[in-house]
């Protein structure tokens, strides 16, 4: 029964503190955000199975952990730079429909990434139909497809 009572609480305190941290689509949600859950998770398992100077310890760390991140989440809005160097910015990988080979070693992107997400977003089958490809601050790509490519995918 303790078990089940210590679960119960762990669950609550966890509830109102996302509801308490902000909604935040998993499309938004970028490789640090993964990597702390991985950590609260480790610290509520804790609280979960040890005793109860660790479940406060847990709850502890979980509410320090999630209150940084919207520390910074609100301290990234307000400073751009700030939100530069923790967030990165867009590089472009694809200019004119011309591949920029240093940019795709810097991201670690080849030319078939570049045509999944082409296909994925834009339908397009062909490099010559891209215009432009972005990888974005949070690791996504993003394609612009050429005039042409436009007129024939309404036709």
């Amino acid at each position: 029964m303790h078990a089940v009572i210590r679960g119960l609480v762990v669950y609550l305190v966890l509830l109102l503190i996302f509801r308490l941290s902000g909604k935040r689509s998993l499309a938004q949600v970028t490789t640090f955000d993964l990597v702390l859950t991985l950590i609260i998770s480790e610290c509520v398992q804790q609280a979960l199975i040890a005793d109860d100077q660790s479940m406060t310890q847990g709850l502890l760390l979980v509410l320090t952990l999630v209150g940084v991140d919207i520390l910074l989440s609100v301290l990234k809005q307000r400073s751009p730079a700030l939100q530069r160097v923790l967030e990165g910015l867009p590089l472009v990988i694809v200019e004119n429909g011309k591949l920029r080979q240093s940019h795709m070693e810097r991201e670690r992107i080849d030319e078939a990434d570049i045509l999944q997400a082409a296909r994925l977003h834009q339908g397009l089958r062909a490099l010559d139909q891209i215009d432009h490809a972005v990888v974005e601050a949070s690791g996504g790509i993003s394609v612009i497809p050429t005039v042409e490519a436009r007129r024939t995918a309404q036709a």
